[in-house]
């Protein structure tokens, strides 16, 4: 007969134990937080309305209003304070739209916002809970569920010009030949209606950067993770791996190391971890380009990174208030 397991009360008391977070004042709040992440992101939606027209903001318009009712009814279910004026729903929802063609049906911007807010974030607890960014859940969600109505190629088959991820995919580095450095730092490319205006979400991030509202460790090491594997490719064989200037400009590269990435509830919370996490999110994007099924790797890079934040956190903790 196999003795019982009794576990010494130390350990016992050592898993049950509960940390408080760290709360720091610092005077600034979460509406104004929402609001500069808010504003950081109209340059990129003014871009993306001008690139692709009024469709692109009436996707936008409708992930975001849905966004916001669904939060609306789901703390009203809970029996909590409605405080939709924080925006961080509407941030949510756009954010999710920027990763939508511009074309894209409704219901599916429809859909994806309910899942961001339902999926992403209240079933772990709402905002500031959610251990994966939740504009990614709905992301992923959509993407299974609806390829068709995902697909960038197939939904902007009318404009006269490709995709430069999915060619490089699919054609491989001969179909770079069609693409300009220029037009793709400036977002005339075909790819999500606002993750694709790289100048216009540069000088968005910038913002955040500027304002201290979201800070470097993440972004830098992500565009280092990103430069350094492709380089590594690119130097074993240039006739099969896409320069690294192609794999910053082309794709949602951009704004998810400015806007996804960073976002404050599913990324670590220590410098160095923080820096660990970006590189490894930036290097599963070229992973991902170069030997997954889907051509822009950055949404799943990040959530696969997500998941790392605990255990990345716990690399050279600092007790708060340490030096």
């Amino acid at each position: 007969m196999t003795p019982p397991i009794i576990k010494a009360m130390s350990d016992i008391a050592t898993r049950l134990t509960v940390s408080p977070a760290p709360h720091w004042r610092c005077g600034r709040t979460l509406h104004a937080m929402m609001r500069a992440h808010l504003a950081a992101l109209l340059p990129a939606l003014l871009a993306g309305v001008y690139m692709f027209g009024l469709p692109a903001a009436a996707t936008v318009g409708v992930a975001g209003s849905v966004a916001v009712l669904t939060e609306v009814l789901c703390l009203r279910m809970q029996g909590r304070d409605v405080d939709v004026d924080n925006f961080t729903a509407l941030y949510a929802g756009i954010l999710f739209a920027f990763l939508l063609p511009a074309t894209a049906p409704w219901w599916v911007a429809a859909a994806g916002a309910v899942v961001t807010i339902v999926l992403g974030r209240t079933v772990f607890g709402g905002f500031g809970c959610n251990p994966v960014c939740a504009p990614l859940v709905a992301w992923a969600f959509c993407r299974m569920s609806w390829p068709a109505a995902m697909d960038i190629d197939l939904n902007l088959a009318h404009f006269m010009s490709n995709d430069p991820v999915y060619q490089l995919q699919r054609f491989g580095v001969e179909a770079l030949s069609q693409f300009d450095y220029v037009d793709l730092l400036l977002g005339r490319q075909l790819g999500g209606l606002g993750a694709s205006q790289v100048a216009a979400l540069l000088v968005g991030g910038g913002f955040l950067l500027i304002t201290k509202w979201i800070r470097w460790y993440i972004p830098v090491s992500f565009v280092l993770g990103v430069s350094a594997v492709s380089t590594l490719f690119w130097f074993i064989d240039p006739g099969t791996y896409a320069p690294p200037l192609f794999h910053l400009l082309a794709g949602s590269t951009v704004f998810g190391a400015l806007f996804l990435a960073t976002d404050t509830a599913s990324s670590p919370v220590g410098k160095l971890p923080q820096f660990l996490f970006g590189l490894i999110a930036g290097s599963l994007v070229v992973i991902i380009r170069v030997y997954g099924a889907f051509p822009d790797g950055v949404p799943f890079a990040i959530m696969l990174t997500n998941l790392l934040s605990p255990l990345l956190d716990r690399v050279r903790p600092k007790p708060f208030g340490g030096k």
